[in-house]
């Protein structure tokens, strides 16, 4: 997750000394400053109290440790627990917001973020700036649950690139925020898992919340001792994940493998779905499969070169073949005006224009790369709109 922080240190004296600034106890603990100290209203042990930063599914697990934690009478690890989420343009709200509201837990909407006393903040899959004058109110810092094996995939999309990008292993670091930085701070505990083949986005992020929530637990129950051991993140091995933009769901039939489009629909697919052009019409690819090698052997697909983009459709196995860069890949169902399955798209389209263009190539009906305009572009079109009008 991306935590960008402002430069706007404050001063705290400690009492009896006057001129000398507080140390909050996270940097004296992590061997940043030789002064310091618990202070008046820090506590040196469990229970703790959490001030939590999230919104999404990822989060809502965390969150649910969390509660789980505090009313765990048995082990007291957790005393307060109060919830900052961000306001959601959807009546529900977002997952951490609504299991809050329905845990009873006090919820505050940023940038409003209570005035109560706390320990340890906790963030995770938040994606707002935190100030520094935030983080140093919290004499234990503020830690983030972050669903990659830092340094690989910094930023706020990790486990959608962790997919995109084939990696076989993922996995979870609980970090501490450092002022000044994203996703850079010192590892406390990191833990990693094999990535199951064929996994989609969706499902890695229920295994790694899973995995964060325990972790994140574990932390908590030697908080001072894990801050005290924790370690710098190495310099080799850095990566980005950046959002991801409307532009990354055009499949580039000419420059993607069946593989790459695969992945490509895994990693976003339950987010946005991937898109094509087809006789000047946008289509939304909904359900796709790797084809068969059973399929790749009939002779229509091997007897003459076809063009990237052109369409087959395999009546056995009713499915839509797409020819790409290196192979082919199967289209189950799509959106065209409304949701097709392949068999609705070839008797409603694919076989009405062969018949109505014989003498045509095949190549001629085909799907092609869908070109977003450009941000420049957009802006040109507006000023032309706002002439014309």
């Amino acid at each position: 997750m991306r935590v960008l922080v402002r430069q706007c240190w404050g001063t705290r004296r400690v009492r009896g000394a006057p001129g000398v600034r507080l140390t909050p106890l996270w940097r004296a603990l992590a061997g940043l400053s030789e002064e310091g100290g618990l202070g008046a209203r820090a506590r040196e042990k469990p229970p703790w109290r959490v001030l939590f930063f999230g919104t999404d599914h990822f989060a809502r697990e965390a969150l649910r440790a969390l509660h789980a934690a505090r009313e765990n009478k048995e082990e007291v690890l957790i005393d307060k627990l109060e919830v900052v989420t961000v306001p959601s343009p959807s009546p529900k709200g977002l997952p951490v917001k609504r299991y809050a509201l329905h845990s009873q837990l006090p919820v505050y909407e940023w940038p409003d973020v209570g005035s109560g006393e706390y320990d340890v903040g906790v963030v995770a899959s938040f994606g707002r700036l935190l100030s520094e004058a935030l983080i140093l109110k919290f004499p234990y810092g503020i830690l983030n649950v972050h669903p990659s094996c830092l340094p690989r995939w910094r930023g706020p999309a990790p486990i959608i690139h962790t997919v995109l990008h084939g990696d076989t292993v993922a996995g979870v670091t609980i970090m501490q925020i450092r002022p000044k930085r994203f996703d850079t701070g010192p590892i406390l505990k990191q833990e990693t898992v094999p990535v199951p083949p064929k996994s989609t986005a969706k499902e890695l992020e229920a295994v790694l919340s899973r995995l964060g929530a325990n972790m994140l637990i574990s932390v908590l129950k030697n908080l001072p001792g894990s801050l005290k051991s924790g370690r710098p993140q190495p310099a080799e091995g850095v990566t980005f994940a950046p959002k991801i933009s409307a532009g990354t769901s055009c499949i580039r039939w000419e420059e993607q493998t069946p593989e790459q489009i695969l992945r490509l629909y895994r990693a976003i697919g339950n987010i946005i779905p991937l898109h094509t052009l087809w006789m000047d019409h946008t289509i939304k690819l909904l359900d796709l499969v790797e084809v068969s090698s059973a399929i790749l052997a009939d002779p229509k697909l091997t007897r003459q070169p076809v063009t990237p983009g052109t369409l087959i459709y395999h009546k056995q196995s009713q499915i839509l073949l797409a020819c790409c860069k290196d192979g082919w890949i199967g289209i189950r169902s799509l959106m065209l005006k409304k949701t097709l399955t392949a068999t609705d798209f070839y008797n409603g389209y694919l076989h009405p224009w062969y018949q109505n263009n014989s003498q045509a190539q095949p190549n001629q009906c085909r799907f092609q790369t869908l070109r977003l305009p450009t941000k420049k572009q957009k802006k040109k079109i507006v000023a032309v709109q706002q002439c014309i009008n």
